[in-house]
């Protein structure tokens, strides 16, 4: 990254104990940015925290907050409220996955990946934009997901998911982007992280990984670049979500069911 936008900055990161959101966390606070680390685990974040302040001599503070429940969006800006902290960038990398038939998911499951995936990030992004648009400076990076680019079958819901946070990050982005703040809508492919054994994925449907490392450099880069409103990450990433809106539909659906969906033999036991 030659330019840095990110020096001094305070950045709110979502989902921070692991993942993507540990490495977003790790890459600013070497930029020299200070950081707000949310998630639900206390030790995580905490653990984390000390480690960014040691290493970079920067502030690192804790929020923990579980935000597929209702009231945790407004709970959170609150409390950052009373911290008295100014949020400079939004990171909304919180999210949640689940591999397997619609019909049989629970439906606090389902609930849970709504709140996560959708709820919580356009409530977050209302919260915090204000305050940016009153200084005339201020970024969000919302985390969607190259699955964002064609219907998935058995990933149906968080494909579907991740497509609102597209639409919806563009949009912002076109209201915005003259007012002086930056909108990036940042799409990974399959990526080395929990996410996928949390989401009972298995290792034969993982494309093209990258690392955590990888993709957050290209975030950040992408962010600095003042592109956008949406960064794929992965050239053959690129191909393939230029080429989904050229394939019919139907024909995608296909695609994506031979891929994501059980094995022949699989089907026939169950």
């Amino acid at each position: 990254m030659e330019e840095n936008l990110f020096r001094g900055e305070r950045v709110l990161i979502t989902g921070a104990s692991g993942g993507l959101g540990a490495e977003f966390a790790r890459q600013l606070a070497q930029a020299g940015a200070h950081v707000i680390l949310v998630a639900r685990s206390k030790d995580k974040l905490e653990t984390l925290a000390a480690e960014l302040k040691k290493q970079f001599a920067i502030q690192a503070h804790v929020f923990v907050s579980d935000l597929s429940l209702a009231e945790s969006p407004q709970l959170l800006f609150d409390a950052v409220k009373e911290k008295d902290l100014s949020v400079d960038l939004l990171i909304n990398n919180a999210g949640l996955g689940a591999y397997g038939p619609f019909d049989v998911s629970e439906i606090r499951r389902v609930e849970e990946m709504i709140m996560l995936n959708v709820r919580s990030l356009v409530l977050l992004t209302r919260l915090f934009i204000p305050t940016m648009i009153e200084r005339g400076r201020g970024g969000v990076i919302q985390i969607a997901s190259t699955a964002a680019f064609q219907p998935i079958p058995f990933l149906s819901l968080y494909a579907a998911t991740k497509a609102f946070v597209v639409s919806f990050s563009e949009a912002v982005w076109g209201e915005y982007q003259k007012r002086g703040i930056r909108v990036l809508c940042l799409c990974p492919g399959n990526t080395l992280t929990e996410f996928h054994s949390k989401a009972g994925i298995e290792k034969r449907k993982i494309f093209l990984p990258a690392t955590p490392e990888e993709v957050v450099r290209f975030g950040l880069d992408a962010y600095q670049n003042g592109g956008g409103p949406t960064a794929v990450y992965g050239f053959l990433n690129r191909i393939m979500a230029m080429g989904y809106r050229m394939i019919p539909r139907r024909l995608m659906v296909r695609i994506t069911n031979g891929l994501y969906g059980p094995k022949p033999e699989a089907q026939q036991h169950n």
